[in-house]
């Protein structure tokens, strides 16, 4: 395993961290007594320059650092299939199947979503670093659906520019426990990193603002089905802004913790969804992601209740 030079551009969602913080909330492969080496003998820019690590980080600023030899594993092209829902010259639209991670972190350095594209792909966009080849944004491991990934940097920073002002129209299906008091509405609730748990995001209001619009699709005995739209993209959003309101995902272990008679193989969480502007002609491209059969068997056995 070689040297490394790692880069990534600050969005919005990393936008006021300390340089400490978002370097580790980006690579979190690495550790924070790592991160807090490389700072001090001088290995980590921002913009060009060695800052402290206290530094206030900014939308658009350019993270680089360097990470000496067996830092940091190789990551390699395989031969996984994809299912690819939308493709030109600029971007693909991926639907990624449950239990994917989308790219190599600690514990998962192949198999991933990135190690399929690279086999796919003979051009990703190297915005966000070696790790991230093409990754302008994310879905958890067991969130299926939809995924814009961008085959250079043009394309990424016309896509991760349309993130930044919520012009792209991101829905989402889940079930969640109970029934809302009206059939739609609007979560607006900061979200910030857990304080007693690094692993978790959590409702905070010194966090960033989250906004989540949700519409009842149908009501079960004990149970929803939701369609909720993205205004913000704020990590685990939905998740937590749906068990802040009492209804957590069916499934959803980390921030659930109800036990169900049936078998979820995660939370019930869904990408369905996704429309934005061709970053070649300015068109609007509409994707949808087909809900998978475990989500249409999960419906049937509700239905039948």
């Amino acid at each position: 395993m070689e040297s490394r030079d790692l880069s990534f551009t600050v969005s919005d969602e990393y936008r006021g961290y300390r340089l400490d913080k978002g370097i580790s909330e980006f690579y979190d492969e690495i550790s924070r007594s790592r991160i807090a080496k490389l700072i001090k003998d001088g290995e980590v820019r921002v913009n060009g320059e060695a800052v402290k690590p206290s530094h206030t980080l900014e939308t658009g600023d350019e993270i680089s650092l360097f990470l000496p030899e067996s830092e940091l594993p190789d990551i390699l092209p395989e031969d996984i299939p994809l299912d690819i829902l939308y493709e030109d010259e600029d971007v693909l639209v991926i639907n990624k199947p449950k239990g994917m991670v989308v790219h190599p972190a600690a514990g998962h350095y192949s198999g991933t979503l990135v190690n399929a594209l690279m086999y796919h792909c003979r051009d990703l966009s190297g915005i966000n670093g070696v790790l991230r080849p093409g990754i302008v944004h994310r879905i958890d491991r067991d969130t299926t659906g939809s995924l814009i990934v961008c085959k250079n940097d043009k394309a990424h920073r016309n896509i991760a520019g349309q993130l930044e002002v919520h012009s792209i129209d991101r829905r989402y299906r889940a079930v969640v426990w109970g029934h809302f008091d009206a059939e739609e509405g609007t979560v607006d609730l900061p979200i910030g990193r857990d304080r007693k748990d690094r692993k978790k995001m959590a409702v905070d209001p010194a966090g960033k603002r989250a906004v989540t619009h949700y519409r009842v699709l149908e009501s079960f005995k004990d149970f929803s089905y939701v369609e909720c739209t993205l205004e913000t993209g704020r990590t685990h959003q939905i998740r937590v802004h749906m068990t802040r309101m009492g209804h957590p995902i069916l499934g959803d272990e980390v921030y659930g913790a109800r036990k169900a008679r049936i078998k979820t193989y995660g939370q019930t969480l869904h990408a369905y969804f996704i429309g934005f502007d061709s970053p070649a002609t300015g068109r609007r491209t509409e994707v949808t992601a087909p809900i998978p059969a475990y989500f249409e068997e999960i419906l049937e056995k509700l239905r039948s209740r």
